[in-house]
């Protein structure tokens, strides 16, 4: 990158600073946020690529609603909007195609026995913990009394001690009432435990099976052979975290629907007061190639057809399939909003489509906000820019 461009670059980004302190008092790259608040409580409970820090929703949601207003979030992914929605006592309503995104963002927003979850978290960790000491002293058992056939997939990706472990705590589950959070603890822990480089873990290229050079821990380490220490680790983390958002969580209701934002019917009527949204970026991630290991653990069923804007061999990110497929989304959320709605989008508008999208839909554009974004789980921690649009429904 040339001099003069990174002088002009710095130069956009302090223009972008300045503005955002002048309308927010923050700025709004959240740079100095450490990363244990921007991962606060269920927000961290898997992870999940490109989703928007809850710092960037609360800002906006307390400078621009008000408590017991209602909130809709056609593209929910991880469920940021309807978490952070709730703690400011604002009602929301979320739609998300993904099954598996389905199932974190409902894990992440049920209302819980929190004692319950703790007994039951505990119990299938201590069964899965005996069997995974059973199996390396290579004792029979009737923990052992059971058969399973790893996928493809597994064989490649982890060590056969870590597929045992993985795919034993998965033939418990159905003896819990809470397992949908056991299947998140269990993704959470698969999700880990590939044998890939440890600073690779969003986007992994091949399996490694020797000792590599580690750019994260700068020295040799060893592929992973096992899957129990992060089943153990992801167990205590999730009854901590869970009993966090339990404390804090008002009693706002939160609607979570799974299904095709474009012509999905949502149970409200035209009372919605605003959108915060973030929808899928034209052509930058595969969520199902990003939670593989969920697909197979889980069997979810994919929708490869009707994922906006993903890279894969649907054409799904072909620039006027994706502007068309946007709007048919915002014009069907109308149904549900006032007049005069407040909507929100935050995107990496690359090729300028939400001027146009906005205007579709029948929204006038009242500003523009930009900020850049630190790519902290990515291993060259470059910046790419978002664009948070700031339109409001006429009519």
């Amino acid at each position: 990158m040339s001099k003069q461009l990174i002088v002009s670059q710095k130069q956009k980004f302090s223009d972008w600073q300045e503005k955002n302190i002048q309308n927010f008092s923050i700025d709004l790259s959240f740079a100095e946020v450490p990363e244990s608040e921007r991962t606060k409580h269920v927000h961290r409970l898997h992870p999940y690529l490109g989703k928007f820090i809850p710092q960037l929703v609360e800002v906006f949601l307390k400078k621009y609603f008000q408590p017991g207003q209602m909130i809709l979030d056609p593209f929910v992914g991880s469920g940021t909007t309807l978490i952070e929605a709730n703690l400011l006592n604002m009602s929301s309503v979320g739609v998300e195609l993904s099954e598996f995104s389905y199932l974190i963002t409902k894990v992440k927003t049920q209302k819980y026995s929190v004692e319950l979850v703790e007994k039951e978290i505990l119990d299938i960790l201590n069964k899965t913990k005996e069997f995974s000491r059973k199996i390396q002293k290579n004792q029979r058992s009737l923990f052992e009394d059971w058969s399973f056939e790893p996928s493809e997939y597994f064989k490649n990706w982890y060590h056969p001690r870590a597929i045992k472990e993985i795919y034993f705590y998965r033939s418990l589950i159905p003896n819990y009432q809470n397992q949908d959070i056991l299947k998140i603890i269990l993704s959470r822990s698969a999700r880990s435990a590939r044998q890939i480089p440890h600073y690779d873990l969003a986007r992994p290229k091949k399996p490694v099976k020797e000792k590599y050079w580690c750019l994260k821990h700068k020295q040799y380490c060893e592929p992973i052979n096992n899957a129990i220490k992060f089943i153990t680790r992801y167990s205590l983390d999730t009854i901590k975290r869970i009993k966090e958002f339990d404390k804090l969580r008002t009693s706002a209701k939160i609607i979570l629907l799974q299904g095709d934002a474009r012509k999905i019917k949502l149970p409200v009527k035209k009372e919605s007061d605003g959108i915060f949204t973030s929808p899928p970026y034209l052509g930058l991630i595969n969520y199902h190639e990003q939670h593989r290991y969920a697909y197979e653990l889980f069997n979810f069923k994919e929708y490869p057809e009707a994922e906006i804007g993903s890279p894969n061999k649907n054409g799904n990110d072909n620039k006027e399939r994706y502007k068309k497929d946007i709007i048919a989304v915002f014009r069907n959320m109308n149904n549900y909003l006032k007049s005069g709605a407040k909507i929100f989008i935050v995107v990496n508008d690359k090729h300028h489509l939400y001027p146009q999208i906005g205007k579709e839909c029948g929204y006038k554009i009242v500003d523009v906000f930009h900020r850049p974004v630190l790519m902290r789980t990515e291993r060259d921690n470059n910046k790419f820019s978002e664009s948070i649009y700031y339109f409001v429904k006429e009519g």
